[in-house]
C-alpha cells in the first residue's frame, strides 16, 4: 500500500493498534493525525516522527470530533484514510457492573464510531475517494460473559458499519469493518473482573499483524476483515454452531 504525501487519521491512536497504524504510516512517508483523549499516549506515539501531528479529542463530543477534522484537513490537507478505533474495554458481569460504566462504553465505541464516521465519510465521498476503515471486533460477533457492555458495542459498531457500506457503495470510496480476535495491547488490561475465556485459545494477536490484514483488505477494497484464522473460525461457528461457542464460554468461567 502506497502511504507517500497521503494523510491518515488515526482515532485511537495513544496505544495499541492505532500506535502501530500511526508509526507505521508515518515511517512510509505518510503524514498522520493521531487523535486520542489520552495525551501523553499520544505524545509516545508521535516521538522521534515528525510526519505524526497530535491532537487532543473525545470521540463523544460531537462538535469537537467536527472541529478537530476541520483543522485536521487545514493543516495536513485533505484526508485519505481513516482508521475509526477509540475504544475501552471494562469488563464485568452485567448484573454487578456499575450502569453509568456500561453505557459509557457504549459512548466511545459505538458513539465515537459513529461521531467520526459522519463526520469523515462526507468529505471522502465529496472527492470520491479514499478509505474508512472502522475498528470492531470478533466480539462483535461471538458473545462472551463478562463482556456484554463491550460486544453490544462491537455488534452495534458492525451493524452501522454495514448498512453505511451498503448506502454508499460504488460511490469512490472504500469503506471496511475490521473484526479481530484478541489483541496484544493495553485495552486487555481494562478486563478487570478476571474473564476466564481470555485464558483459552491461541494467544492474542500482535497489533501489525492486524494493520497488515487492513493494509491488504485497502489494497483490495474488502468490507470485511477477519484478521487469523481464529477470527474467522469464530465467526463461522458463530453463524454454524452458537451453541458450541456458548459451551466453551460456560466452561471457561465455570457456570
Amino acid at each position: 500500500m502506497d502511504t507517500r504525501n497521503k494523510v491518515l487519521l488515526v482515532v485511537g491512536a495513544a496505544s495499541g493498534i492505532g500506535r502501530v497504524a500511526a508509526r507505521r504510516w508515518s515511517l512510509a512517508g505518510g503524514s498522520v493525525a493521531a487523535v486520542d483523549i489520552d495525551d501523553a499516549g499520544l505524545e509516545q506515539t508521535a516521538k522521534g516522527l515528525d510526519r505524526i501531528h497530535t491532537q487532543h479529542l473525545d470521540v463523544t463530543d460531537r462538535n469537537q470530533v467536527n472541529s478537530v477534522i476541520e483543522n485536521v484537513e487545514n493543516r495536513l490537507g485533505p484526508i485519505d484514510c481513516v482508521y475509526n478505533g477509540a475504544a475501552i474495554q471494562p469488563t464485568g458481569l452485567l448484573l454487578e457492573q456499575d450502569p453509568d460504566e456500561i453505557k459509557r462504553v457504549m459512548d466511545i465505541n459505538y458513539g465515537g464510531l459513529v461521531n467520526v464516521s459522519l463526520a469523515t465519510l462526507p468529505r471522502l465521498l465529496d472527492r470520491g475517494r479514499g478509505s474508512l476503515i472502522n475498528f470492531a471486533s470478533i466480539a462483535g460477533w461471538v458473545p462472551n460473559m463478562h463482556f456484554g457492555a463491550y460486544c453490544a458495542s462491537k455488534f452495534a459498531s458492525i451493524a452501522f458499519t454495514e448498512v453505511l457500506y451498503h448506502e454508499n457503495r460504488d460511490k469512490g470510496v472504500h469503506i471496511a469493518c475490521v473484526c479481530p480476535p484478541q489483541v496484544d495491547t493495553p485495552l486487555r488490561q481494562q478486563a478487570k473482573s478476571n474473564p476466564k475465556i481470555m485464558q483459552t485459545g491461541p494467544a492474542p494477536m500482535s497489533p501489525e499483524k492486524v494493520i497488515e490484514a487492513v493494509e491488504r483488505a485497502i489494497d483490495k477494497r474488502a468490507f470485511w476483515v477477519f484478521p487469523g484464522a481464529h477470527a474467522r473460525a469464530g465467526w463461522w461457528l458463530r453463524r454454524l454452531l452458537p451453541s458450541a461457542l456458548w459451551r466453551i464460554d460456560h466452561r471457561a468461567e465455570g457456570h
